[in-house]
């Protein structure tokens, strides 16, 4: 079985993102600006860094609490400075939405984040374009303010639009 090296994704996303955003664009609507992360539900941060670290080699920066979303987080940045990353997400209470996620659906792919410019102006026009938005206002995420769309309207994946902090 083949499988597809990890620094082959990373191009290829690269590529696609800076393909889109440099696509004229009449309307005026905002486009994203790349794939920021790849986040993945885990049962527990250290179990699955045995993987992501010590097979894989990729360093994990901070890990933190968030307590307002009620998870542990580890982002592992790839591609260096701007490259995109993976979040490592563990639920820190049995009675979060996440930890219920968790048990409906085991570990794996959560979510794929999306950076824009202007989160209040994604929202507005995600609203206005009738995407099915999850969030009536940005919430404050782990790195920066965000929304969610559900999977519902974007073919099946839960995505994160998010303005980073400056």
């Amino acid at each position: 079985m083949h499988l597809c090296p990890l620094n082959f994704v990373k191009p290829i996303s690269t590529w696609l993102i800076v393909a889109i955003s440099k696509l004229p664009d009449e309307r005026g609507d905002f486009v994203p600006k790349r794939i920021d992360h790849v986040a993945i539900i885990v049962r527990n941060i250290e179990q699955a860094l045995v993987f992501y670290r010590d097979t894989l080699g990729i360093q994990p920066g901070e890990i933190k609490e968030v307590p307002s979303e009620q998870v542990r987080i580890a982002f592992l940045p790839m591609g260096g400075p701007g490259g995109s990353e993976i979040e490592l997400i563990e639920p820190t209470s049995p009675i979060s939405s996440l930890a219920k996620y968790l048990e409906k659906h085991g570990e794996g792919l959560h979510h794929i984040c999306l950076e824009v410019e202007d989160i209040d102006e994604a929202l507005q026009e995600m609203q206005d374009k009738g995407a099915p938005v999850l969030d009536k206002q940005p919430r404050i995420a782990a790195e920066g303010r965000a929304i969610f769309l559900h999977p519902k309207g974007t073919n099946g994946v839960l995505l994160e639009l998010i303005e980073k902090n400056a």
